[in-house]
């Protein structure tokens, strides 16, 4: 006969091997989810576009910003952090990207939402580079996780121009 230690420890050794299982399950079944995002921005107006005195270009603009990110939202998501960059190219740098607008969504309730705003962050490009220049609008996210590794993504709105012209 088994004394009470030997199967003490089998079942511990059993409930802990069962606990790591069922863990991994239900961090795999967050994988399963495809989420489906929407975002769309409007800008309204430019509100100023200007030379500042050290020679960098500044633009304020106003935006209706809407976005439908309840798909993101699963078991294992604590909150989401969203935020919109200016994203275009210069001669010195293929890439810049400027925040305009940032939020964090706590829960499912509230990630589905329609904002009228001017940009939160200053919109200034270190040169005179933004005179008619394209400039793609981006809504990205990253995904905070109750337990495991966080997420991110983006959806890209190409098709935006500034004036040519400072106002």
């Amino acid at each position: 006969m088994h004394s009470f230690g030997y199967r003490a420890n089998a079942l511990l050794t059993f409930a802990i091997t069962l606990l790591a299982l069922m863990c991994a399950m239900a961090s795999l079944s967050d994988n399963l989810n495809s989420p489906s995002p929407s975002a769309h921005v409007q800008v309204l107006n430019i509100n100023w576009f200007q030379k500042q005195p050290n020679g960098n270009d500044e633009v304020s603009m106003t935006m209706n910003i809407s976005a439908d990110l309840q798909s993101l939202f699963t078991w294992n998501t604590k909150q989401v952090f969203v935020f919109l960059a200016a994203e275009y190219e210069t001669p010195k740098n293929s890439l810049n990207q400027i925040s305009l607008w940032d939020g964090i969504i706590p829960s499912k309730e509230h990630a589905k939402f329609w904002i009228h705003t001017s940009n939160k962050y200053r919109f200034i490009d270190q040169g005179r580079n933004l005179r008619g220049k394209e400039f793609n609008l981006t809504m990205h996210w990253h995904v905070m996780p109750k337990t495991g590794k966080m997420s991110a993504d983006k959806i890209v709105m190409p098709g935006y121009r500034l004036p040519e012209e400072y106002r």
